[in-house]
């Protein structure tokens, strides 16, 4: 896919376990424990560049393998080796955008934490969603879904693990694109989704 000007478009794809009640996290950890979404969201993201805030990257304590690392924080002095630092959203972005053309990935994955994702949600074109079937205490949330905004594309529902404390859905999202059908044709039907 190209812009209008001959750039090649990647698009912005926002990856989240999202509780029933709209929780990502409680003190900078995951209120739940879901050893098999951890090996999908390595799956989903491997490979792509992958964007997130200070305080996410500081809870995994290292860059994820296989993926750049793109860390957006307002403090000058926060160094994150293994990591690309960047002062903006926009400048990380920037950084993920030249990555992906790099690697030939399809996507630019986003991966929190909560205002992170409130700041890209506009920009995106799908959300890969896991929706924890509990209702946990916290301190960040993801934004809403607007179904205005958002069709759900596909769901698949899974039980517990032996190392899951919740039973869960990965479900995708396409952004609905009111401008090319009165009725919303629905964009972000790619690979990394």
């Amino acid at each position: 896919m190209s812009t209008a000007r001959g750039q090649q478009r990647i698009p912005l794809v926002l990856i989240a376990a999202v509780a029933e009640n709209g929780v990502i996290g409680r003190a900078n950890r995951l209120p739940w424990r879901l050893k098999s979404d951890m090996q999908h969201f390595r799956s989903v993201t491997m490979g792509h560049p992958l964007v997130m805030g200070r305080k996410t990257f500081q809870s995994l304590f290292k860059p994820l393998k296989g993926r750049t690392t793109i860390v957006v924080t307002r403090d000058r002095t926060f160094t994150a080796p293994g990591a690309i630092v960047a002062a903006s959203l926009e400048a990380a972005l920037a950084a993920a955008r030249g990555d992906a053309l790099r690697r030939g990935a399809d996507a630019i994955m986003v991966a929190g934490g909560g205002e992170i994702y409130a700041e890209t949600m506009p920009l995106a074109e799908r959300l890969i969603i896991t929706q924890v079937h509990d209702r946990p205490d916290g301190d960040a949330v993801f934004p809403p879904i607007d179904a205005q905004v958002w069709r759900e594309l596909d769901r698949s529902e899974h039980r517990p693990g032996p190392d899951d404390s919740a039973s869960y859905a990965h479900i995708r999202f396409g952004r609905i694109d009111r401008a090319s059908s009165p009725h919303g044709a629905v964009t972000g039907t790619g690979a990394a989704a």
